[in-house]
């Protein structure tokens, strides 16, 4: 079977998590390898970086940073993952779901229509590591703190500047389907210092714990509230030597990207299909390969003619406006192309390890069942 995502594998992974046990000795957090993933993460992103426990913690630290609370409005993609959601209806907010892009990122005119005097934040999700036009999301929001998800968005830009450098807060995610893992992971991102050093505090379940072992105060106490959203050292140990190949992992993407888009590109069109891509203003990561089918019925027939063949081409979101939580939340407005997405999309597989036999097959058959409707 050819699988939708195998986590990257180098190979000296394990010989790092040996390093934390056997010569570091530190498996909590805040340890070596924590430190030096931090370090690597600076130039990329374009700010400091903390790692925590996954971009779900990074998301739900962005809500109490922002102070986010009962009575507050946030809007949102309603195509996107329930942790988006989740971190701001955790603190009482109510969410306003917008529409998408035929690319699945979120529609600026539609935001513009949901903004108003409760409104705290807006979150923009980079759906496939590219976004929507950050600036004409900011000219509609105006004041209104932006919060980047930026879960599937390491090493991608907007105008040639790092996606995750724009938001009050921005959230990455190191969940072994990301371009780079360590199985759970994540990192958040601030706009100052204020909120940076609030974060940390957050972070350390409310305590100045890291002022303490930088040597500013001669015992750490509490002072703000919290909860233990560090990641692990062992977690820290596997993602280290995937951030130093970062660009050897990238680049095997995009040739496998790059691999899919010429051969299957012409026949989705004559299909009239068409294939998930970002803006010109984009460097996109290729954390995804997606097409979206004319209607529903076809989707579901191309996941199960690969299904078939023992390959996973798994749909993505279920809408949130649609789900049981989210009628909670949403107003009786239709978001067609949330809904289309829904319904239509299907991811072809894409990860570092996968053989380019396996890349010709998934070809193979993805055309077979192109060129038969």
């Amino acid at each position: 079977m050819i699988p939708f995502n195998k986590p990257v594998w180098l190979g000296s992974e394990a010989q790092r998590v040996h390093e934390a046990i056997a010569v570091n000795g530190h498996l909590a957090g805040g340890g070596p390898f924590g430190k030096r993933c931090e370090e690597l993460l600076e130039p990329v992103i374009g700010r400091r970086a903390l790692l925590v426990g996954s971009c779900t913690h990074a998301l739900e630290m962005s809500a109490i940073l922002l102070a986010i609370g009962p009575g507050d409005e946030v809007i949102l993609p309603s195509f996107t993952f329930v942790s988006t959601a989740n971190a701001f209806a955790l603190r009482g907010a109510r969410l306003r779901f917008a529409d998408v892009d035929a690319h699945g990122n979120i529609d600026p005119g539609n935001v513009a229509g949901l903004l108003g005097r409760r409104t705290r934040a807006v979150v923009a999700v980079h759906y496939g590591g590219h976004s929507c036009d950050l600036d004409a999301l900011a000219e509609v929001r105006r004041d209104v703190p932006l919060v980047e998800d930026a879960a599937q968005a390491l090493g991608a830009r907007f105008r040639d500047r790092p996606l995750g450098s724009f938001g009050a807060c921005s959230a990455f995610s190191f969940h072994e389907t990301k371009n780079v893992g360590c199985g759970e992971g994540g990192a958040l991102t601030v706009c100052n210092d204020s909120l940076l050093e609030r974060a940390e505090y957050l972070r350390d379940k409310g305590t100045n714990r890291r002022k303490f072992l930088s040597g500013l105060v001669d015992k750490y106490t509490w002072v703000d509230i919290g909860s233990s959203y560090v990641l692990s050292d062992l977690n820290a140990a596997y993602l280290h030597d995937q951030l130093v190949a970062r660009e050897r992992i990238q680049s095997r993407r995009r040739e496998v990207h790059e691999r899919y888009r010429a051969a299957l590109a012409p026949a989705v069109e004559r299909s009239g299909a068409y294939l998930v891509h970002g803006r010109p203003e984009n460097t996109e990561n290729q954390h995804l390969f997606a097409i979206v089918f004319r209607r529903s019925s076809q989707r579901d027939a191309y996941i199960a003619h690969m299904r078939a063949h023992e390959i996973v081409t798994p749909f993505h979101y279920v809408a949130l406006h649609l789900s049981p939580m989210g009628r909670q939340h949403a107003d009786e407005r239709p978001l067609p192309m949330a809904e289309r997405l829904t319904t239509n999309l299907v991811r072809l597989p894409l990860f570092f390890n996968i053989s380019d036999a396996e890349v010709e097959q998934v070809i193979d058959r993805t055309l077979e069942f192109l060129d038969a409707l």
